[in-house]
């Protein structure tokens, strides 16, 4: 079968496994791999994360939104154009067989699992090779099971009758990612992702199956998406869809993903570009009083909307400093980035990234 990538024989490790992948199909400009998985559940032992363990069916995401901070991890299969993140999707081979062989009583003993840390389990790819379903056919068979999805694919609605079996031998919570329910804001930040109206209908479905959803607003965009009226909207808008929560959390940029990104500002909002440049100079976090702002805000905006503060629920991983790295597979620095390929904000090949 084809693979991406002649093997050199000094090549190790997840590069080596990425350039022995198969090609499965190719659709437009996406290429999809079977990639080999030697393990599935991945252990997070940052204790600032919410979580135990973590699940990626994918690596890479079709979604490609422009702000996504999974973008590098691309680089440690030896592709360091930041595009090939959503155009070169690798499916995990065997991950559900894989998966029952790691889920032991130890593991999950009162222990959580996230689903969609480094990619988005309901990218376009599932509904063509459905590794995500099969995974949650295998957690689907262990008693106790703390699962917590994040994704902004509507897709998940597929898939309510085996979220509610994992629902009634242990415990689930979903989060819907929505940024904004600005609908031509939402294509050019995410041209591939499911408008927010989709994801809103995703999410009283869940609830209409009795499931605990809400909405996860990240990341908030500085001068994007910050508002109170952005905010307040997406908030409004999840309580009429029947969330459960509603958490939010500010931009990380790391290299590739601020390459990226920056580049993206500069075509399609090129009065914030300088301005994201300072704020992002020295750090790939926001510094804590904007950080403290928001989430002041987040508070405020669901007392007014009637959403409950959960302290009870876990919201999606927060990337904070010490633990992005533990978040992010746990790899080492990747190497320097090649300038970005340029795309348009529809992620069409273009010598400009323009907006038009």
């Amino acid at each position: 079968m084809a693979t991406l990538f002649n093997v050199q024989p000094d090549v190790k490790g997840i590069e080596r496994m990425a350039r022995e992948a198969s090609a499965l199909a190719e659709r437009r400009e996406v290429e999809y791999f079977s990639l080999e998985a030697r393990s599935i559940l991945n252990r997070c032992s940052s204790p600032r994360m919410p979580f135990t363990w973590t699940i990626n069916p994918y690596r890479g995401c079709e979604f490609g939104c422009h702000y996504c901070y999974a973008r590098y991890t691309h680089e440690y299969m030896g592709l360091n154009d930041p595009a090939d993140f959503e155009n070169k999707i690798y499916a995990k081979r065997d991950a559900a067989r894989t998966l029952l062989r790691e889920l032991t009583p130890e593991r999950l003993n009162g222990q959580s699992i996230a689903l969609g840390t480094a990619t988005d389990p309901y990218q376009p790819a599932e509904r063509r090779f459905r590794v995500t379903r099969g995974l949650l056919g295998a957690l689907a068979q262990a008693d106790g099971v703390r699962l917590g999805i994040t994704t902004k694919g509507d897709l998940i609605v597929r898939d309510i009758d085996v979220l509610r079996r994992i629902a009634a031998r242990g415990s689930l919570q979903v989060n819907i990612t929505i940024t904004t329910v600005d609908t031509r804001l939402a294509r050019i930040l995410e041209f591939r992702a499911p408008t927010p109206q989709k994801r809103l209908a995703a999410l009283r479905a869940l609830r209409d199956a009795g499931l605990r959803a809400g909405v996860n607003i990240a990341p908030v965009l500085p001068d994007l998406t910050d508002t109170r009226e952005s905010l307040a909207a997406v908030i409004a808008a999840a309580r009429d869809a029947g969330a459960t929560h509603a958490f939010a959390n500010t931009l990380f940029l790391r290299d590739a993903a601020k390459a990226r990104f920056l580049a993206f500002l500069e075509e399609c909002f090129p009065r914030l570009s300088a301005r994201y440049a300072l704020r992002y100079a020295r750090s790939a976090f926001l510094d804590q009083r904007y950080k403290d702002r928001i989430m002041r805000l987040m508070d405020e905006l669901r007392r007014e909307h009637g959403i409950p503060d959960r302290p009870d629920l876990q919201p999606p991983a927060a990337i904070h400093d010490a633990a992005a790295q533990q978040l992010l597979l746990g790899l080492p620095e990747p190497p320097r980035l090649e300038p970005p390929r340029r795309q348009d904000c529809q992620g069409r090949p273009t010598s400009r990234l323009g907006c038009g």
